[in-house]
């Protein structure tokens, strides 16, 4: 019952009402001012100062909530620049919001004040008042309206709703508590819409970074294995042309032109191998066939159940495809796994990609598996990670319907 969490919303409440107090206070002052001076257009800067200093208070309370409550809401975004005498914190909706909170801050803050501390203080008082009603006086009266502290059984009774007190303290505070929760969540965080344009952004960039990352890594395969190969190709062609103009020497003809078919032989798989990381021919007969042919090329075996009603859109399969050869090839290189298992289900699709490895998997920044979610969220999927140490591991990719 008293946990961490308990003196955490107890060190909140102690603190909300002096802080937003002196909040209201600092905010309201330059606000009023530059209202007054606002006709000559003069207390526009003055207003600024005022909902800028709003902003930074609420900063202020979202970092108590997000530690002491563990309420975590993400930041709004700064004003945009604008040209013209209005000051753009003057125009922007995330800044009057904060305005707001500052002003309803200051009543909520007096009422979580004084619920809870008039819970703890009570209750403490009664729960201890038998020790010092005894060691000053038996005969100390303690009058109570018409309540009376004159004996030992009133006075056992009154520690025991001290005690009853005390044992309500957590939840009264915590209850109280949800006010502030919902003013924090709806007027310091980003709307919807806002928080949405924003992810529609960060999507973006990742798939365009994503998009010339793969264009770069086709130049190079190009350039560093089918294009050396061509070479190789044309070269040994041009000695066999050389060797067949003059007077031949067999031996050595048959020698060129092996090499010459082995560098076109080789040429074409590194072609198809190239081919297939643009657009696995697989995926033209659908995700369960190319999945098989993804699980039966592993190196551990792996169990494959596909379960779908309807063929996902081709975006969609795209990345499931190669978000599975991903998961597949770290499986093989990282997990030291014996089995695997690829559960897909649909729709919405959703895959499950098991392993009995040694766990530990992580989505650290830079990682494969943070590039992963990148690549899923650009079509507002989700991927969850389960790995314990000591294993197993699940990864689930879910695809919006």
């Amino acid at each position: 019952m008293f946990t961490r969490r308990t003196w955490a919303e107890l060190l909140y409440a102690l603190t909300s009402l002096p802080l937003s107090v002196l909040g209201l206070v600092l905010m309201v002052l330059p606000l009023l001012l530059g209202t007054v001076l606002s006709i000559a257009f003069v207390g526009l800067p003055v207003m600024a100062l005022g909902v800028l200093l709003a902003r930074g208070l609420g900063n202020v309370h979202r970092g108590l909530a997000s530690a002491l409550l563990g309420v975590h809401v993400g930041k709004p975004a700064r004003p945009a620049p604008r040209q013209g005498i209005v000051p753009s914190v003057l125009l922007n909706a995330a800044s009057w919001r904060a305005v707001l909170y500052v002003i309803l801050k200051a009543p909520v803050g007096l009422v979580t004040f004084l619920i809870p501390v008039g819970f703890w203080v009570y209750g403490l008082f009664m729960l201890t008042h038998v020790t010092y009603w005894w060691a000053l006086s038996e005969n100390l009266q303690l009058p109570l309206g018409r309540y009376r502290i004159d004996t030992w059984p009133n006075a056992v009774l009154f520690a025991a709703s001290g005690l009853a007190l005390v044992m309500a303290s957590p939840h009264v505070t915590h209850a109280v508590l949800f006010l502030d929760r919902l003013l924090v969540r709806g007027l310091l965080g980003p709307t919807t819409l806002t928080q949405r344009v924003r992810d529609l952004e960060e999507t973006r960039a990742h798939a365009v970074d994503d998009a010339a990352a793969r264009l770069r890594q086709i130049e190079r395969d190009l350039h560093d294995g089918t294009q050396a190969r061509m070479v190789a190709l044309a070269m040994h062609l041009g000695m066999v042309k050389e060797e067949l103009e003059g007077e031949p020497d067999l031996e050595m003809t048959r020698k060129l032109v092996d090499m010459a078919h082995a560098n076109a032989k080789e040429a074409l798989v590194e072609v198809r191998d190239l081919a297939r990381g643009i657009h696995p021919a697989a995926l033209d007969k659908g995700l369960d066939a190319a999945l098989a042919t993804l699980a039966s090329r592993s190196p551990i075996p792996v169990e494959l159940s596909v379960s779908l009603p309807r063929r996902p859109p081709r975006a969609i399969e795209m990345i499931a495809y190669f978000c599975t050869a991903e998961l597949l090839t770290n499986i093989t290189r990282h997990s030291q796994a014996t089995a695997a298992t690829v559960t897909v289900t649909g729709m919405p699709l959703r895959i499950a990609v098991t392993d009995n490895g040694i766990g530990g998997a992580e989505a650290k920044p830079g990682s494969g598996l943070t590039g992963l979610r990148e690549r899923v969220a650009t079509v507002d999927g989700t991927v969850r990670v389960s790995s314990p140490s000591g294993g197993p591991t699940e990864i689930v990719i879910s695809f919006p319907p």
